[in-house]
């Protein structure tokens, strides 16, 4: 063989290599994001059940219970990402149902006042914006040449910040405080679904047998992120009705 048929033997296998990976990535990232959506379905269907149940939703809303789901969801938003990676697949998966389940219940009591005061329309004006937005700028983050990687610890610290900020105004009930809060919220989870979207696709291993796990914790992270845009949009959305 010379070297010109060894260089194009070589220059096929480079390509057709590339093509796999291409192929590989393509299914994993597709399969984040299939469970994903049925993750937001699934917390579309509990909160909308509850919801339409003015008995649960007393239960729920305006009592320590709430409190309750809401210490839960943080607590599992910390440990379930911990058993995806070292747990068995079965406990990965309900850790995903049981925080969708949880924001489901939380959710509830929002999407109930505004149906009640009329205003239906905003929770499904919400959700098409979140769901633009989210597709928008997720498919930046998988697509774009820049590394964002560095943005994560920024992204942390003002998370943090954003939600004691958000709990300290359940206290103190501020209309305009609560607009810049989800404003700021809406900014940096729109960021935080690039820096995830970008760091979900780079755990993508060819042939891997780890891509199952790292697709169940892909789903996790982006419903989470979709999820809160969704809840901080329905909020500005509501203010802005009410002025």
């Amino acid at each position: 063989m010379n070297d010109l048929q060894r260089g194009y033997g070589a220059a096929t296998t480079a390509r057709t290599g590339a093509g796999a990976i291409d192929e590989g990535l393509r299914q994993y990232m597709l399969g984040v994001y299939n469970y994903m959506a049925l993750g937001v379905a699934g917390t579309g269907i509990v909160s909308l059940f509850v919801a339409s149940q003015p008995a649960l939703v007393g239960a729920i809303g305006g009592t320590p219970l709430i409190w309750v789901l809401f210490a839960g969801l943080l607590g599992l938003g910390w440990f379930a990402p911990r058993v995806m990676f070292n747990g068995s697949k079965g406990m990965a998966h309900a850790m995903f149902w049981i925080y969708a389940g949880l924001w489901g219940l939380l959710i509830a009591p929002m999407l109930y006042s505004f149906q009640a005061a009329g205003a239906s329309v905003d929770i499904y004006r919400a959700f098409f914006i979140t769901a633009g937005l989210f597709a928008g700028i997720s498919l930046w983050g998988y697509t774009t040449k820049r590394d964002i990687s560095g943005w994560g610890g920024f992204l942390a610290m003002a998370s943090i910040g954003l939600l004691i900020a958000i709990i300290v105004n359940v206290f103190i009930g501020s209309t305009l405080m609560s607009l810049i809060t989800s404003s700021l919220v809406v900014l940096v989870f729109t960021a935080v679904t690039a820096w995830e979207t970008q760091t979900i696709k780079s755990m993508y291993v060819e042939g891997g047998a780890a891509n199952d796990r790292a697709a169940i914790f892909g789903a996790f992270a982006l419903y989470g992120s979709f999820v809160t845009l969704f809840i901080h949009i329905l909020n500005i959305l509501g203010i802005m009705r009410s002025d």
